[in-house]
């Protein structure tokens, strides 16, 4: 079990929901992975990221499919690519099955 969390600690962190609009290979990437664009909505606009998710997701797949991101981390630089959000998954070994509201939703919807 990982360590608690405190209620303010927990509420720094931003998820929220947003709609994969590109799909794109990684081939500079270490492990298979894809680069994809999500629309978080107009306050937060279009963001980066890239996904280790090339075992269960294919490209079409992803395409127009909303997602949840942690959104305020720091960027970071994977191979060429500029990351800039996390998105979130369910992990069993090297498969991840993307968290994705039950319902359509607006993009940029916080989650808490």
């Amino acid at each position: 079990m990982s360590e608690s969390l405190t209620w303010p600690e927990f509420t720094k962190v931003d998820m929220r929901v947003g709609t994969i609009l590109e799909v794109h290979d990684f081939p500079e990437a270490r492990k298979p992975a894809y680069q994809l664009h999500i629309d978080f909505g107009k306050e937060l606009g279009i963001k980066k990221t890239s996904a280790q998710i090339t075992k269960r997701y294919k490209k079409d797949d992803l395409l127009g499919r909303q997602i949840v991101a942690v959104v305020n981390f720091p960027k970071k630089q994977i191979a060429n690519f500029m990351s800039e959000c996390l998105i979130l998954g369910a992990v069993e070994g090297e498969d991840v099955i993307l968290l994705q509201p039950g319902m359509g939703v607006p993009n940029g919807l916080r989650i808490s």
